[in-house]
């Protein structure tokens, strides 16, 4: 199929997707995603999406600009219903209980489902501060405890040997890697169960793209993580497993290697090809 035909051609996208085979998971999936569909006002961007999320691995979810990829993965912790004039149908398990159940607590769903953005955020705090918000404000440990929690989480987000001997400069004095890592450390300080990524490397360069792609590979041992990317090389890296997401319908999904390599629909492979994006 021509790039032209995919694009002129969107009603195509409703196709049942095409699943390429699982690697062999030997425990339950953390996140169960159940005919899941989602609307912003009266225009829809996410279409009855299926699909299940294993834990300690990393899933990534590629696709063009505006396919409904950073749209999926807010939807996991609830961040979406902070803007006016959504709704959804369906449901997102995690731990097989729904995320949208009347006793899920937004917040207490956040703490267990973690987030970094595209664009480091550190707030105008020293780094000790950054990493110790979360457990502050959710109260997760007596603050006598909080320099060993700091410690832990810079460790894992490989940073705390860069910044163990200037803990009180603000965060935002660091490099943009840097920057990045610390907000990574934010969030595991609270020791979620699922770390949620959005093109954390489009902002950072080589080398630190390497650094974060390299923690990835280290912190799926621990952590369950969903990273979306344009990175068509960097999915290929880091990922165990890989969605390939097209005018907000999931279009393929499964193992990243046989994703890449023998892709079961013609529009992945026109994607992963670059004839178009």
């Amino acid at each position: 199929m021509t790039a032209a035909a995919v694009e002129l051609v969107p009603h195509e996208a409703a196709r049942t997707p095409r699943l390429v085979q699982h690697p062999t998971q030997t425990a339950t999936p953390v996140i169960d995603v159940r005919r899941y569909a989602f609307w912003y006002g009266g225009t829809q961007a996410l279409f009855d999406l299926t699909f299940t999320i294993p834990r300690r691995a990393v899933t990534a979810l590629i696709g063009p600009s505006g396919c409904g990829k950073s749209t999926f993965l807010r939807s996991i912790n609830r961040l979406n219903e902070l803007i006016p004039g959504t709704r959804h149908t369906g449901d997102i398990l995690l731990e097989g209980v729904s995320v949208f159940s009347r006793g899920m607590d937004a917040v207490a769903l956040r703490r267990e489902v973690g987030m970094v953005f595209q664009q480091p955020n550190p707030f105008p705090k020293s780094i000790f501060d950054n990493v110790a918000y979360g457990p502050r404000l959710n109260a997760l440990a007596p603050e006598r405890d909080m320099p060993e929690r700091v410690e832990r989480a810079l460790r894992q987000a490989a940073l705390w040997d860069e910044v163990k001997d200037r803990l009180e400069a603000p965060g935002t004095s660091l490099s943009g890697g840097q920057q990045q890592r610390l907000c990574i450390a934010r969030a595991l300080a609270n020791e979620p169960e699922v770390l949620l990524m959005d093109e954390p490397c489009s902002a950072l360069d080589p080398a630190a793209t390497q650094r974060i792609e390299e923690l990835l590979v280290e912190l799926k041992q621990s952590y369950s993580i969903v990273i979306v990317t344009h990175n068509m090389q960097q999915a290929s890296r880091v990922s165990d497993l890989t969605g390939f997401f097209y005018l907000g319908h999931l279009i393929e999904f499964g193992d990243t290697k046989q994703l890449f390599t023998r892709p079961a629909d013609e529009r992945t492979e026109a994607y992963i090809t670059g004839r178009f994006g």
